[in-house]
């Protein structure tokens, strides 16, 4: 059996769960009569002490995983379910409670990234697992932090606010997620997108092109998003075409640089190579040169999958019908309904990491034979 000697997480954990019974019982400190009294702060401690002791002795097994786990998240539930009791005065055993929680989360996230990677589906489930619990985990603090400090609600809503704001809001979220990015960001992504990989082909057919218009691309690409937008308004009114206008400008020229980029990175030899079989310029192109351009097409489309989306709620704050992810901030920030900005960031982020998923995978599917892909 392998040893776990290079984590720290359990022992200090350890120290934790000590301290819930080494500290004298105070009857202003729920958390640790809880614990200490209570059915369920017996059976959380021993599910504790056996996660605790699992992680420990053994590395890349799945019983301290599932013990890591159960023992995490219960302490993490047991915390939150005090939190109404405990605004403004948590004592130093639900501190206790919430740190040995998180180090033990900590150490499921470390056990976890250590077992190798599977093929199929259970890889898939596994590289997914770890952010999700990651996030959860900035989701638990950030409630725990908000509510126990009495963190102002305009400065920072607590993440069970934003859930209740999102559960009841869903056709008003719907429809703004329909406005900025199924009309605005979809259309401005594929227009920018390739438009901005044509062009670069013709660049790199046409050599004075490429020292006339890459200079003008990088100056362009430099512009704000503030100041392209409101000309974008003027120029294609205020729905969603202008928004798809402002995207496009923001998405052309990283392809194009990119594209361009990734044209020229071919190895001499396997040009010659094509040259001595007499391929023209049309053949090595699609055999050779765009193949090896892919991975810089893709890094492209990846990095304007997230500033499309950018772009199209920024340029919203600059003239939008009633409806839309910006003009919902802009206008619910002036309301002071933060729960409800809160909630359209929430959509936003949410769409953006799938889409940048959606690529990642296409990326995997068309550059599979490249070298950060092997296993």
């Amino acid at each position: 059996m392998n040893r776990n000697r290079g984590h720290i997480q359990p022992w200090i954990a350890l120290v934790g769960l000590i301290a819930l019974f080494a500290m004298p019982l105070d009857s202003a400190d729920p958390a640790r009569l809880l614990v200490r009294e209570g059915p369920a702060g017996w059976a959380l401690v021993a599910v504790m002490a056996a996660a605790i002791i699992a992680a420990i002795r053994a590395r890349r097994s799945l019983v301290a995983a599932g013990l890591l786990a159960l023992a995490a998240h219960g302490g993490a539930a047991m915390a939150i379910g005090l939190l109404p009791s405990l605004a403004g005065h948590a004592g130093s055993g639900f501190w206790a409670l919430v740190l040995t929680s998180w180090l033990l989360a900590w150490a499921l996230v470390t056990e976890l990234s250590e077992w190798p990677r599977r093929p199929g589906l259970p890889g898939l489930v596994l590289s997914l697992l770890i952010p999700f619990l990651f996030g959860l985990w900035l989701l638990i603090l950030w409630q725990i932090v908000v509510v126990v400090f009495e963190v102002p609600f305009v400065l920072i809503p607590p993440p069970s606010a934003i859930g209740t704001r999102i559960a009841s809001s869903l056709p008003i979220l719907a429809a703004d997620f329909r406005q900025t990015f199924l009309k605005a960001v979809v259309a401005g992504y594929a227009i920018g997108c390739g438009s901005g990989f044509l062009v670069a082909i013709l660049v790199d057919r046409v050599s004075f092109l490429k020292r006339g218009l890459l200079p003008i691309g990088n100056l362009v690409s430099a512009l704000p998003i503030v100041g392209i937008a409101p000309i974008m308004v003027m120029w294609f009114g205020f729905d969603w075409p202008s928004k798809a206008a402002v995207v496009v400008v923001s998405t052309f020229f990283p392809m194009l640089v990119n594209t361009v980029t990734g044209l020229s990175a071919s190895q001499p030899i396997s040009r010659d190579l094509m040259r001595t079989y007499a391929s023209t310029y049309w053949q090595t192109l699609f055999k050779l040169r765009l193949p090896e351009a892919m991975p810089f097409v893709f890094n492209a489309l990846k990095i304007n999958s997230t500033l499309a989306l950018i772009a199209a709620i920024v340029a919203e704050f600059f003239g939008t019908p009633i409806v839309g992810m910006g003009f919902r901030i802009s206008t619910e920030v002036g309301r002071m309904n933060i729960d409800m900005v809160w909630a359209e960031i929430a959509v936003a982020a949410l769409a953006g990491s799938a889409f940048y998923g959606v690529v990642a995978l296409a990326e995997r599917a068309a550059t599979f034979w490249h070298p950060s892909f092997r296993t």
